[in-house]
């Protein structure tokens, strides 16, 4: 066999393996959407360490000279496994992030969840913080903080309905005299779904607001949970 029938295998194979891997990156995605995250979680790491994996075999076939005849072949191949080398990044990135899932803007006395207990699965997170989570928290996110107003107490409110409607979120209970609001947001890709709880107080000077956003699976957050918080409090000062 020479060098060249040899080289085309690899190529050859090497972009079923390519393709295979795209599928089966989309079955994952599909089967977390349908609940099933933990079995999709696991595929989904998989096929893309083996993207990431697949798109360096091709890097190394381009710079060998037994390869040159086939280098075009190779760069449409490996467009197939940058999608999954780029999650694969994403996966490593996840280590700058604390291992916690649940984030508010008070610490010290966090807003408390009334309907979100009810409407999540029995096996999602506790919706108990415990004093590591927040330890973590601050030392991680310490711009997140309680919002102050000058708006009075129902304009407050009536503000922050709107502001996480605005964004997208899902009102699951709203008492305006208590100013509770809590809201559930999906991510885009995944489906994962979160719980917000947003409270508003009076002051003597006029309001503050506090959030508190949880994940419902996962040990991390990927920093999901502040960004959502630290978007909320960008448009809610907006004019």
């Amino acid at each position: 066999m020479n060098q060249n029938t040899s080289g085309s295998k690899i190529v050859n194979w090497g972009g079923y393996l390519a393709i295979t891997l795209l599928v089966l990156l989309l079955v994952s995605v599909f089967t977390i959407r349908a609940g099933m995250w933990q079995q999709g979680l696991v595929l989904y790491a998989l096929c893309s360490i083996g993207a990431a994996a697949t798109l360096a075999v091709f890097l190394l076939c381009l710079v060998l000279p037994g390869f040159a005849t086939q280098r075009r072949l190779l760069l449409k191949r490996s467009l197939l496994v940058i999608p999954g080398t780029l999650l694969f990044l994403g996966i490593l990135s996840g280590g700058k992030y604390p291992q916690i899932h649940d984030i508010t803007t008070d610490v010290e006395d966090p807003p408390v969840f009334a309907m979100a207990g009810e409407i999540r699965d029995k096996t999602a997170n506790s919706l108990e913080l415990d004093p590591q989570t927040i330890t973590q928290q601050l030392a991680a996110y310490p711009g997140i903080q309680t919002v102050r107003s000058k708006l009075e107490f129902a304009q407050a409110y009536a503000q922050a309905e709107k502001v996480a409607a605005d964004m997208g979120w899902k009102i699951t209970r709203a008492d305006p005299v208590a100013g509770e609001i809590e809201a559930v947001d999906s991510t885009k890709i995944m489906a994962f779904k979160d719980d917000i709880v947003i409270r508003v107080r009076i002051t003597d000077n006029g309001s503050v607001i506090d959030l508190r956003s949880a994940s419902r699976v996962g040990r991390s957050d990927m920093g999901a949970n502040a960004k959502r918080i630290r978007r909320f409090i960008t448009n809610f000062k907006s004019p």
